[in-house]
């Protein structure tokens, strides 16, 4: 996060906002995942825009990219110890999530 930000929520929504970073953070906090993986989980996410969204969050320093050194290369996401301190938002978005969405 290379900008300033006048408003704490500008900055957080500018690193978790979207449509797709919210649901690659949530299946991270259950464990690290590999690529495949995390697409497996996100119907309707195109491979480029998984990549774009992993690479975004990685530069903002939220998830971890272990690259294998195996062939064919194999690559696991995990979320870094600031990423950990998103869970307190995620699960309270889920709870109003709950509350307010119809069923």
């Amino acid at each position: 996060m290379d900008q300033t930000y006048f408003c704490p929520v500008t900055a957080t929504v500018s690193i978790i906002g979207g449509k797709w970073k919210p649901i690659i953070l949530w299946i991270l906090f259950q464990d690290k995942k590999r690529f495949s993986e995390l697409k497996r989980f996100i119907p309707g996410i195109t491979q480029k825009m998984l990549t774009q969204q992993l690479r975004e969050l990685e530069q903002d320093g939220i998830i971890h990219r272990e690259v294998y050194p195996v062939v064919p290369p194999q690559v696991e996401y995990s979320l870094t110890p600031k990423g950990n301190t998103l869970a307190p938002i995620l699960k309270a978005m889920e709870k109003w999530g709950d509350a307010h969405m119809k069923k």
